[in-house]
């Protein structure tokens, strides 16, 4: 089993890649990782060193994959951050590419733009790609609540929102709208909500929220890929977001009591992981 991640790479810390690797290889699968940059660390410390590479140079890796003809193994290709257009533009037609060879092939976008109280960490041309191609051709998405509202074009602030916006993305042709870090009204502060749909069902998970001075960054990239290889799995979303949920906790709660600003996932059990009494998944 065998998933093509296309994302960042940092040598200090875990996101992107670097995020998502270790767990999808604990879960059993084989990960091809394709860099889209290649820094220091993560943009989040306010400096750092590397280069962001360019679409051909994300092409020729792609390209040697396929010269030795083992796409066939791949079961699914993530993605993540991206540096520009051009390379989300090399992701879809390697996307496109793949689905020749398996059309059952399963394109899981991660639509990394910004986040709540940050705002907007890419450029507005890869902002205009996952509005306008991206989102498009992902059978998966995982969007946080402001990238959430970006792609939908409104606010999101009740749970009849979210729905409405998972059904605008259902609409588009993806399968499985997922929507993370999902912020109600009228819901308590102390709770985080992730909302899962397809155009079957529909469900909602609720984990506790932990006060970090400076949270970290990576839960997005990691909830991505293990949400992607529970997914692929069994097939079952409630399943998968619970597995999913559980990791994520984990190894959240490892790292806020460590104080570490990276997260704490090398030690994780990802094939087992732990039961937590407060984290539930409500069928809506």
């Amino acid at each position: 089993m065998t998933i093509l991640s296309i994302q960042s790479h940092v040598s200090y810390g875990y996101v992107g890649n670097r995020a998502a690797t270790f767990p999808l290889q604990s879960l059993g699968y084989d990960v091809w990782s394709v860099n889209t940059v290649n820094f220091s660390n993560h943009t989040g410390y306010g400096k750092w060193k590397g280069q962001i590479l360019g679409p051909e140079a994300v092409r020729d890796v792609i390209q040697g994959i396929l010269d030795l003809e083992a796409e066939d193994s791949c079961q699914a290709i993530l993605s993540g951050y991206l540096g520009s257009a051009a390379i989300g533009n090399v992701i879809i037609e390697t996307v496109n590419r793949f689905k020749t060879i398996k059309p059952d092939l399963i394109y899981m976008c991660d639509p990394v733009m910004g986040d709540v109280g940050r705002g907007f960490f890419v450029k507005d041309e890869v902002v205009d790609f996952f509005k306008k191609i991206g989102t498009h051709a992902a059978s998966i998405i995982t969007p946080n609540h402001f990238e959430a509202e970006i792609l939908y074009g409104a606010k999101i602030k009740t749970l009849d929102d979210a729905l409405k916006a998972c059904q605008f993305f259902h609409d588009l042709g993806i399968k499985v709208a997922t929507i993370t870090s999902l912020i109600l009204d009228h819901t308590s502060a102390a709770t985080l909500h992730v909302l899962v749909s397809t155009p079957e069902q529909q469900l909602l998970g609720q984990t506790p929220y932990l006060p970090f001075t400076v949270a970290p960054n990576g839960t997005g990239d990691l909830f991505s890929a293990l949400f992607l290889g529970h997914y692929l799995k069994t097939h079952d979303i409630s399943l998968a977001l619970k597995q999913t949920l559980s990791s994520i906790f984990s190894v959240i709660n490892r790292t806020f009591l460590s104080g570490n600003r990276e997260l704490c996932l090398i030690a994780e059990d990802y094939k087992n992981p732990p039961l937590f009494d407060e984290i539930t998944v409500l069928q809506i």
